[in-house]
């Protein structure tokens, strides 16, 4: 099973390194389905992986002037209030009708990221008004908490459309909001379930390669195909979670 896991995390990491999201909603299913792991401690081991990996990886995109760390901290610390205070609606709702509020708004992303026009420049960043970020910050952090997902797949069209950052930026800047998340959801849930270090440490190192690959990939890729490709993801992600979950619904 080793070659198999060294596989699936190098592509966790190529996935953070490369679109600043995707970690946890591939990490969770190879967790369970090819390793065997309950989802509880799936889910803990997943935090720490994908914790750890997006870490790495906005010190990466760091080093290559694509990150931000202030818009990180302000939009992340915003976040994870909001999340937290928001957590307890989602218990109220059926997981199948959570996801399908979450790929219509996906959709919805993605398709405005696919037709919105970009602009190739320098890694140059305006600065916006502090409460835009904190407030952008914090309507990511209640989607997140009410329908239990999102990541960088909220986290960067965020970054893009309301803060205002270079594509290529919003990647490096949501894989230090990420870090952030999954420190606060690791440190919650290790009480709750099994951990596998041994485990963490064979994904984790895995996806520090795929981490760096992606990251150096970013920065070779326009802007615009970055853009496109992240818009095309997330519209094939919602595409997915409306087949499989529209059927338990009805």
């Amino acid at each position: 099973m080793i070659p198999l896991e060294l596989a699936v995390g190098f592509g966790i990491g190529l996935s953070l390194g490369l679109l600043g999201g995707g970690g946890s909603l591939l990490t969770v299913p190879a967790l369970v389905y090819l390793v065997g792991q309950t989802p509880q401690a799936a889910l803990t081991t997943s935090l720490a992986i994908v914790g750890t990996n997006s870490l790495m990886g906005a010190f990466m995109h760091r080093a290559q002037g694509t990150m931000n760390w202030k818009v990180a901290f302000l939009f992340g610390g915003a976040g994870m209030l909001t999340s937290y205070l928001s957590v307890s609606v989602s218990s109220r709702w059926a997981p199948e009708v959570l996801l399908i509020i979450f790929a219509l708004l996906m959709l919805v992303i993605g398709s405005l990221l696919f037709i919105r026009r970009h602009r190739e420049t320098a890694m140059t960043y305006s600065a916006k008004s502090l409460w835009l970020v904190l407030a952008s910050g914090a309507g990511v952090g209640t989607l997140t908490g009410v329908l239990g997902v999102g990541g960088g797949f909220l986290i960067v069209p965020a970054l893009v459309m309301l803060v205002g950052l270079p594509v290529q930026m919003a990647v490096g800047t949501s894989l230090a909001v990420i870090a952030m998340n999954s420190l606060a959801g690791f440190l919650g849930h290790i009480g709750l379930g099994s951990f596998d270090l041994f485990l963490t440490l064979i994904f984790a190192s895995a996806g520090l390669v795929g981490t760096f690959a992606g990251t150096k990939l970013s920065s070779r890729i326009s802007s615009a195909k970055l853009q496109k490709a992240f818009a095309g993801l997330v519209i094939a992600l919602a595409a997915f979670l409306l087949y499989d979950n529209l059927p338990k619904f009805f």
